[in-house]
């Protein structure tokens, strides 16, 4: 089954193959799920799309656990989810990279922002964010909230530290995306400057994906689009570093019957282990609809 998916995946994306292997660069592709939950079929549709496209392009898939934010972590739900990409028929290549356990990775990274003056402290709360003179439109039409630049330049008088923010100046960030097309975004008009270490003591999530996707040499980046909006981010930080930018490509979400995402916010239900392989078929048929 898995070996006619990945033939019809690479005869349908042959030049896009082909193109890449011209280049004579490996592919390397990932999946990083989060374990504050079971394996919804969202997530084994993106799982599955990262899967072929490796695959299909003769190159490596690697697993990653983002599970750097503990509060919400679901005990068990890491290893509920490899057990069921195995009885799915998803096997990755090496070993596991956990998150939680590449803590110097992220701290050097953000060293070398700070040290560069392109970091800063921030004092204020999401309340103050949003209670800001510019949030006002995005709060009415439910947008994310642009951080109005109120520490970027120092600390009011005594106001203690929370977060840490990465400057993005003037920063518009354009990339061709495999799957949605041509991007464009204004970072400076439509996010602000951005947290790479959170008030409640983790890393970023921004921040983070980059470090790791730099270190396992990730070429390709395939996930779902609800992650589109943070790629310039990541993008500038990449140039920031000084680190690679991989190609990305995002495949259409499922929804519910509302339009909205499926999710564990908006209630997915879990994938029964015993119907890994019918939930594996479900997955690979909205792929080909939508990107075959």
């Amino acid at each position: 089954m898995l070996n006619d998916w990945i033939g019809a995946w690479k005869a349908r994306h042959a030049a896009r193959v082909a193109a890449w292997r011209a280049t004579g660069h490996a592919y390397v592709g990932r999946f990083a799920p989060s374990p504050t939950g079971p394996l919804h079929q969202g997530s084994l549709v993106a799982a599955l799309a990262s899967y072929l496209d490796a695959r299909a392009h003769g190159g490596r898939w690697l697993v990653r656990m983002e599970d750097l934010d503990r509060p919400r972590e679901m005990p068990g739900a890491a290893q509920a989810l490899l057990t069921l990409l195995t009885a799915c028929g998803l096997e990755r290549d090496g070993e596991v990279v956990w998150q939680s356990r590449r803590d110097s990775a992220y701290q050097q990274a953000f060293a070398t922002l700070v040290a560069r003056g392109l970091a800063y402290p921030c004092a204020c709360t999401r309340k103050e964010v949003a209670d800001s003179r510019l949030n006002l439109r995005e709060r009415a039409f439910g947008r994310e909230l642009v951080y109005p630049g109120t520490c970027r330049g120092g600390l009011a008088a005594g106001r203690a530290p929370r977060a840490w923010r990465v400057r993005v100046a003037d920063a518009v960030v354009e990339f061709d995306d495999l799957f949605q097309g041509a991007q464009r975004q204004d970072l400076a008009r439509d996010v602000g400057d951005f947290v790479i270490k959170r008030a409640d003591g983790p890393w970023a999530y921004q921040l983070a994906v980059v470090v790791d996707d730099a270190d396992a040499g990730v070429t390709h980046v395939v996930r779902g689009a609800d992650l589109l909006d943070s790629t310039p981010r990541q993008i500038l930080l990449q140039r920031l570093l000084g680190l690679p930018a991989p190609r990305y490509a995002h495949v259409d979400v499922l929804t519910n019957e509302q339009g909205d995402k499926l999710s564990k916010q908006t209630g997915a239900a879990g994938i029964d282990p015993g119907q890994a392989r019918a939930a594996l078929a479900r997955a690979a048929d909205f792929l080909f609809e939508r990107h075959g």
